[in-house]
């Protein structure tokens, strides 16, 4: 089935990227990390935004945001990434997750 926003899976290593994209800012991620730029590398962070509810006798799940990379910068600030296109940076679901990231964690997500 082809995607709505024209992106291709990768699959390499047993990693799963969402996008040709998203593999490659990993790979200059790992570079950045080998050469000691960044720390503590991580991949498909989740992070808790809201708690599970029952709404209307139904048990909605919790909301979670999850990042495509997670490090530390030299500055040993945190920083959490998230490949984006243009037409995906736009979505309703994407900018309440962001605003939530902001407004919960006090974390500005890096789109790249």
């Amino acid at each position: 089935m082809a995607s709505k926003f024209k992106n291709k899976r990768v699959i390499i290593d047993g990693l799963t990227f969402d996008s040709q994209k998203e593999y490659r800012r990993w790979c200059e991620l790992i570079a950045l990390a080998g050469a000691g730029r960044i720390r503590d590398l991580q991949r498909q962070v989740p992070f808790h935004l809201v708690a599970a509810v029952v709404l209307n006798g139904r048990k909605k799940p919790a909301m979670k945001y999850v990042a495509d990379a997670v490090y530390y910068d030299l500055d040993d600030a945190l920083v959490v990434e998230d490949v984006k296109s243009e037409a995906t940076r736009k979505l309703p679901m994407y900018r309440a997750k962001k605003h939530m990231m902001k407004a919960f964690h006090d974390i500005e997500i890096k789109e790249v």
